[in-house]
């Protein structure tokens, strides 16, 4: 897999009045890669009139690995940077999901990020968090505890082939037993593991990059997440935020939500968490008012 080096194009909301303006800017979960996500349009519509300007991008595809990820985000900030009516100093990145991954690592490699905002912020590796959502999903769907260990088993296994540590044929041989049940979409496995693309990412360990975050830092978590083990995350972020040395972290717990910011588990703009939206624009007001950051 190959990707070139296009600058991304982005939209740009502005605030009204004089700049400079300080501005955020919106990285993917690994299930959108629009730049209409619908959460990237709250911002769109709740921060410009607070005097935030929001970039939001489309991503260059799908199972874009983490680094290639960061080069896109900090090439929209070095465009940011250059213009006028924004404020170089008061650059920050909102993250979800997977997005809540890139955006420490852009931090931790420069100083061109004032804080971050972070949605769902997993602080375990790509393949624990998907053991974690798997049984999940396959418990919530009401199967037995024999389904959930099936399901674990062989995204054990499989991720070993991965690893290059399993022949596939062993792979896939429990990949074709699984699939003989129902619990078998609860999975999220290729059906053929000759045609399954890398990942690249799996083994990639937050905790250490979350130590190396030294801006401020609001961190959002549902209050039932099905996909992020909420208190393995924040329990990491509290160990890495002492070793930075970062005083400027805030962690919140929303109730009624899941992995969104929303009510009721709905993926929709009219039903984001009022607390949500309360909390990240108290907490923006702050950190991006004049002589707030560096």
């Amino acid at each position: 897999m190959t990707f070139d080096a296009a600058r991304p194009a982005f939209d740009l909301a502005l605030p009204t009045g004089p700049g400079p303006h300080p501005a955020i800017v919106g990285l993917h979960g690994a299930s959108d890669g629009s730049k209409d996500f619908f959460l990237f349009k709250h911002l769109a519509t709740v921060l410009p009139p607070r005097g935030v300007a929001v970039a939001r991008f489309d991503r260059r595809g799908d199972d874009v690995p983490l680094d290639i990820q960061v080069e896109d985000a900090m090439r929209v900030v070095d465009d940011l940077t250059a213009r006028p009516d924004i404020d170089a100093r008061r650059i920050g990145l909102w993250g979800f999901s997977q997005g809540a991954w890139v955006a420490p690592l852009a931090a931790s490699r420069s100083t061109k990020i004032a804080f971050l905002v972070l949605i769902a912020a997993t602080g375990v590796t790509p393949a624990e968090q998907m053991l974690y959502g798997t049984a999940r999903h396959v418990r919530d769907a009401g199967y037995p505890d024999h389904a959930v260990q099936g399901v674990l088993s062989t995204r054990r296994l499989v991720d070993e082939w991965r690893r290059g540590h399993a022949p596939i044929e062993q792979a896939q041989l429990a990949v074709d037993g699984l699939a003989r049940h129902p619990w078998f979409q609860q999975a999220y496995l290729p059906r053929d593991l000759s045609v399954a693309g890398e990942w690249r990412d799996m083994d990639f360990d937050p905790e250490p990059v979350f130590a190396n975050v030294r801006v401020p830092t609001l961190l959002f978590y549902g209050e039932d997440d099905e996909w992020t083990p909420t208190d393995a995350s924040i329990a990491a972020w509290e160990r890495a935020s002492e070793r930075a040395g970062n005083t400027d972290v805030l962690v919140v717990r929303l109730p009624g939500t899941g992995h969104f910011p929303t009510l009721g588990g709905v993926e929709s703009i009219d039903r984001v968490s009022p607390e949500y939206e309360r909390t990240l624009v108290e907490w923006l007001d702050r950190v991006t008012r004049p002589g707030s950051v560096r």
